[in-house]
């Protein structure tokens, strides 16, 4: 997989995933572990039809009114879809932690992983949004 190639299609055409390291994840799923001093490497899969998503992370609270729109735009990207701005959602998206210290689980398998299901997805392009 390429990184930074030019389109092959109109975003209007294409299928978008969203890839966030904001720790974004449905609230039944595992927190991401924030004790960890090498960082927390897993993923978490955020389905398109989501719509109670929380967050693990030590810098947003969302309880105090944080708009997790702002990390992971997955309604924002709703929108855009029935605007005809974008062609369609992928059927899924996928939540990293950030504040990864040690990166070699996250390049060696966690990464590989998350872009093979990107490409099984026929996934045109994806939006990253670092946190």
């Amino acid at each position: 997989m390429q990184p930074f190639v030019t389109p092959k299609k109109p975003l209007d055409e294409s299928r978008l995933a969203l890839v966030t390291t904001g720790g974004v994840h449905l609230p039944g799923h595992p927190r991401f572990d924030i004790d960890d001093p090498a960082g927390d490497c897993s993923y978490r899969e955020i389905p398109t039809s989501a719509r109670d998503l929380t967050w693990t992370h030590a810098y947003y609270r969302p309880d105090e009114g944080s708009d997790l729109d702002a990390v992971f735009p997955l309604e924002t990207l709703r929108r855009l879809v029935r605007d005809g701005m974008v062609g369609e959602l992928s059927r899924r998206h996928f939540s990293f932690m950030g504040a990864i210290h040690d990166p070699t689980p996250l390049t060696e398998k966690t990464a590989p992983e998350v872009a093979g299901k990107l490409v099984e997805d026929q996934v045109d392009a994806v939006l990253l949004t670092p946190s």
